[in-house]
């Protein structure tokens, strides 16, 4: 179906007037289409990751192989999205925690987040659909959630939140069987 903004009313999940290619730390997740379990199950708090959790697993780990910009900080693949903490370099040299915004709001540059999220989706779906022999078939939703963390604090509250995450699957909001929290 063709976009029509009369009926569609598509809003971007980006904070307006960021500039998602300059230095910053962000918190990204990334949920599975319909939120299907593909990468494993959460057993007495821990991660038992499936063959396409590995898949989700070593495409992350990988980014910074193909954006020498990024570094990976905590992450974490759950059975139906992935948590992660990423580090776009300053271009000036080193790691930086900062608001910039820019008045090119929509503009997407090759070391944008966005266009790491997209790389990295991907990737994951090629690979897990050559490896179902499902070609074509959906591996994520439409969109990604994304947190620029500004400070310290924020920092630590999300490595805490990522380390914890499957401790409290059984309460997380994307859990299958919590629907009335999606």
């Amino acid at each position: 179906m063709k976009y029509n903004p009369d009926k569609h009313h598509r809003r971007s999940l980006r904070l307006k007037g960021y500039d998602y290619s300059s230095a910053g730390a962000y918190f990204i997740t990334i949920c599975t289409f319909q939120r299907h379990c593909l990468f494993g199950q959460v057993v007495n708090g821990e991660m038992q990751i499936s063959e396409f959790g590995s898949i989700a697993t070593e495409c992350w780990q990988a980014i910074p192989e193909h954006f020498p910009h990024i570094e990976l900080d905590g992450y974490i693949v759950m059975p139906n999205h992935v948590h992660g903490i990423l580090f776009a370099e300053d271009p000036r040299g080193g790691i930086a925690l900062q608001c910039p915004y820019t008045s090119a709001f929509g503009k997407m540059s090759s070391g944008s987040i966005s266009t790491v999220v997209r790389s990295y989706k991907s990737a994951t779906t090629k690979r897990i659909n050559t490896l179902r022999d499902a070609a074509g078939t959906p591996v994520w939703q439409r969109n990604y959630y994304d947190h620029i963390i500004r400070n310290e604090r924020s920092l630590q509250h999300m490595r805490h939140y990522i380390t914890n995450n499957p401790v409290s699957w059984a309460d997380d909001q994307l859990h299958p069987c919590n629907p009335s929290k999606w």
